[in-house]
């Protein structure tokens, strides 16, 4: 898997509904990137439904504890968005979760 984030953005705003879909690799440092990408999602209406989905990224365990965080708690991280803005983020997990640790080889 490219290790690379890349992050595409839908958005209707007739249905009040953006999908911010992003593969790649997903640390607790470039998680930050993505919260960037979400919060202008988010200021481009008000009460706009966002899907993050990552179910195509290799998301580490830390990373992936921190979105769902901002998912139950409706809001960004205060670095990210001082004001703490109402943020109606769900997100759509990875299929297969991050490798924590040295990774097995069959032989």
């Amino acid at each position: 898997m490219n290790s690379k984030l890349n992050i595409l953005v839908r958005v209707d705003l007739d249905h009040a509904r953006a999908q911010v879909i992003a593969k790649g690799h997903i640390t607790v440092h470039s998680v930050q990137a993505l919260y960037v990408v979400v919060k202008r999602a988010n200021s481009l209406k008000q009460g706009l439904d966002l899907e993050l989905d990552i179910s195509n990224a290799w998301v580490d365990d830390e990373a992936l504890e921190q979105l769902q965080a901002c998912s139950r708690t409706h809001h960004l991280p205060a670095k990210i968005d001082p004001q703490q803005k109402p943020c109606n983020v769900s997100v759509l997990a990875p299929r297969v979760p991050a490798v924590t640790g040295p990774a097995l080889i069959a032989a």
